[in-house]
């Protein structure tokens, strides 16, 4: 008898218990709930283009610091083997050797350049001035993304909620619609019109459950993780008013934009370059000093033919290339076309910067006005539809009514979020372009 039970048991667990844990294990998964700052916290972490800010500021580095050497004198040693047909020999004494070997150790001192190890250096930090900012404004731009993202997936979740609803709310119409028909208390169309426009919802439904799929899978490309981990979020339903004014957006994006120090930047690299190209006006001066030996051997240790074996110089190197077919001119006229290109660049900047700046006020003042409106109709509109409801229930409506109280619910609660979560979009959009990386 036991041993029967016990098979039971065991066939029991087998069958079922495969379903049991899937089900348990699911259950207690644990699914990590981002806020806004932790959204922005892990996209710094994860985004490549950071890392590569920070690498572009580490060759920037190592070039101005290669750039600082060029001032310090440069040693090096050469070693050399000469064969000749024949040694000379004058009475019988030789002259020459056959074979000679040398070696030569040399320090070289630039005394004067025309100014170009100089230039050269300023050049490579101000290089290195802009990859820092441009890390900052990589940044900037990772914190509209983190926004963009965040607020987008709110915007999808809401969405698929409200057409979650709908299709509840017109089911639950059709039902009732389906036994008014039934009982003879309302007309065949007022059916198939609930019917269609469930099928209607039911499709709304599956654009909205996709449109949040694919937010999802935004929000887990910024962070980069596995684009199929669950998300959540913490829900932001609250909105505080902009309130400053478009002349205020313009005076700060004047003042903080980090593209138009760079801008500068490339201003003065410009100008730097244009001096450096005329550095061939002057002539070049080095301070060389040599230590030589000479040999018959591999040793360099004199031998026949060999006058001095070793002895060492010091030089005062002076040069000029005074005439090149116009080569220096030619590099100067293109420098300064170069430089009034950066300096006509940054003015088009500001130009843009302006008009980025304004759009993005409308588009916020836009948006803000949108929910002020839509908000005093999302009461309305609820009250609406539950008189519609029950005045058909008592068939002093019809199910069109009721229909259609439902889609201006639907639409009402939908433009809502539209304008709420396109506000603090823009709202962020336009601290970008101000050049605040303000988190709210």
């Amino acid at each position: 008898m036991k041993i029967k039970i016990n098979i039971k048991l065991f066939i029991f667990f087998a069958l079922v218990l495969p379903f049991i844990v899937p089900a348990f294990s699911g259950a207690q998964e644990h699914v990590e709930v981002f806020t806004l700052e932790q959204t922005i916290e892990k996209a710094m972490k994860a985004n490549l283009s950071l890392k590569i800010s920070r690498e572009e500021i580490k060759a920037a580095e190592a070039e101005k610091k290669a750039q600082r050497t060029r001032f310090f004198p440069t040693f090096s040693v050469t070693y050399q083997y000469n064969r000749l047909d024949e040694g000379a020999s004058i009475g019988g004494f030789a002259t020459t050797a056959k074979d000679e070997y040398s070696f030569i150790s040399s320090v070289t001192q630039p005394i004067f350049t025309g100014f170009s190890i100089l230039r050269q250096y300023d050049i490579a930090n101000l290089g290195l001035n802009a990859s820092e900012i441009k890390e900052k404004l990589v940044r900037q731009d990772i914190i509209l993304e983190a926004k963009t993202a965040y607020f987008m997936l709110l915007k999808a979740q809401k969405l698929r909620k409200i057409a979650e609803q709908t299709v509840i709310q017109i089911n639950a119409q059709k039902n009732v619609a389906e036994s008014f028909y039934q009982v003879g208390m309302s007309p065949l169309n007022d059916l198939l019109q609930a019917q269609v426009e469930l099928a209607n919802a039911k499709q709304d439904l599956i654009v909205a459950k996709n449109t949040m799929e694919n937010a999802e899978l935004d929000f887990n490309t910024l962070i980069r993780r596995p684009i199929n981990t669950p998300v959540a979020v913490e829900d932001i339903l609250d909105y505080s008013p902009f309130e400053k004014d478009l002349d205020y957006c313009l005076v700060q994006a004047d003042k903080n934009r980090l593209e138009i120090k760079i801008a500068d930047l490339d201003v003065k690299i410009a100008e730097k370059e244009l001096q450096l190209a005329k550095k061939d006006y002057y002539p070049s001066i080095n301070l060389e000093g040599n230590y030589f030996r000479e040999g018959t051997e591999w040793d360099v240790d004199g031998g026949e033919g060999i006058f001095d074996p070793r002895g060492w110089n010091i030089l005062a190197v002076a040069k000029w290339n005074f005439f090149e077919w116009g080569r220096t001119s030619y590099g100067i006229n293109e420098k300064k076309s170069r430089s009034s290109q950066a300096q006509y660049n940054k003015e088009q900047l500001l130009d843009n910067i302006q008009k980025e700046v304004k759009k993005a006020y409308l588009r916020t003042q836009e948006a803000e006005k949108a929910i002020i409106a839509v908000e005093k109709a999302i009461e309305q509109a609820k009250e609406n539809f539950r008189i519609n409801q029950e005045r058909y229930k008592e068939q002093m409506a019809t199910s069109t009514d009721v229909l259609d109280a439902q889609t201006l619910l639907s639409e009402t609660m939908t433009n809502y979020y539209n304008a709420l979560y396109a506000y603090k979009i823009s709202k962020a959009a336009l601290y970008r372009v101000m050049g605040q990386g303000i988190i709210e």
